[in-house]
């Protein structure tokens, strides 16, 4: 259990049965009484937002997530394939935890894994990965309409918008928190 004035930004807790982070956390001294603890929580299984006030007679229960490494290895029967890199073992997810990340999971990646009551419930891209454009229509130059931007399809399926002069078979880097395209790899 932490006290109001323990509870700041990033911060894992328990509330009503659920698992919330803590998104913002903004200290507020009312002219009386007590001092008070405005929070906004995102619920970490649907993705909710909450706003919360607490007083400071209010205990929170805080949790401790481990965060693990865990190598991508394959997608098959609609699951994700991952193995820890400590114990070797191997694990499959469901999509609905991997989320959008998997427009960039390519194999062989290690990957950071939030865990809790020994349930992965968050994964982790590297902040830029290299990928191979498998495909790409031709740009043509002096071409303004698209502000020199074209669709390319990368190995893993997705499609991200890059300059007019990439091609087919060239090696890119991605941001993978926004996924645009950062330059040549």
């Amino acid at each position: 259990m932490i006290s109001i004035n323990e509870i700041k930004n990033g911060l894992f807790i328990k509330l009503e049965g659920d698992l919330y982070v803590v998104v913002d956390a903004e200290p507020y001294k009312p002219g009386k009484g007590g001092a008070l603890m405005r929070t906004k929580l995102k619920n970490v299984k649907t993705g909710s937002t909450l706003d919360r006030t607490f007083r400071s007679a209010d205990t929170i229960e805080d949790i401790y997530i481990e965060e693990k490494t865990y190598q991508y290895l394959y997608f098959a029967d609609g699951r994700y394939h991952f193995m820890d890199t400590e114990t070797y073992e191997q694990i499959h997810l469901e999509e609905q935890i991997i989320g959008d990340v998997k427009n960039f999971l390519k194999e062989n990646t290690e990957v950071g894994a939030s865990v809790y009551d020994g349930k992965i419930f968050n994964i982790k891209l590297p902040l830029f990965l290299k990928f191979k454009v498998t495909e790409t229509e031709p740009g043509a130059r002096g071409d303004t309409v698209k502000a020199g931007m074209k669709g390319a399809k990368i190995e893993t399926g997705a499609i991200v918008q890059v300059p007019l002069f990439i091609e087919a078979g060239e090696i890119i880097t991605i941001d993978t928190r926004t996924g645009k395209y950062t330059g040549r790899a």
